[in-house]
């Protein structure tokens, strides 16, 4: 898989912000990379240096809008922790 197919987007939310103090970032990638691949994609792209990646899978919510019922989609994230003193400048607030 290219870099570009394995990391999808960065996970925004309260949780992913207050872990980047332990340099921790969060992702959702490719269902089908593995930690492997997931780090050196990470590397690669922000040209950091990776010591550990845990990964799980998020499941899909039952959803309902009106009389209309749905799934919301299911997703595979990924918690990347970096070496003491790397940043990944994407996740900074300005």
């Amino acid at each position: 898989m290219i870099n570009e197919q394995i990391i999808k987007r960065p996970v925004v939310s309260e949780k992913s912000y207050d872990s980047i103090q332990q340099s921790k970032y969060t992702f959702e990638v490719a269902p089908l990379a593995n930690k492997i691949e997931i780090k050196q994609a990470v590397e690669e792209a922000f040209k950091v240096t990776v010591t550990a990646v845990n990964t799980s899978h998020v499941k899909s919510k039952a959803k309902r809008m009106g009389l209309t019922r749905g799934r919301t989609r299911g997703w595979k994230k990924a918690v990347v922790t970096l070496k003491p003193g790397d940043k990944i400048e994407f996740f900074e607030a300005k």
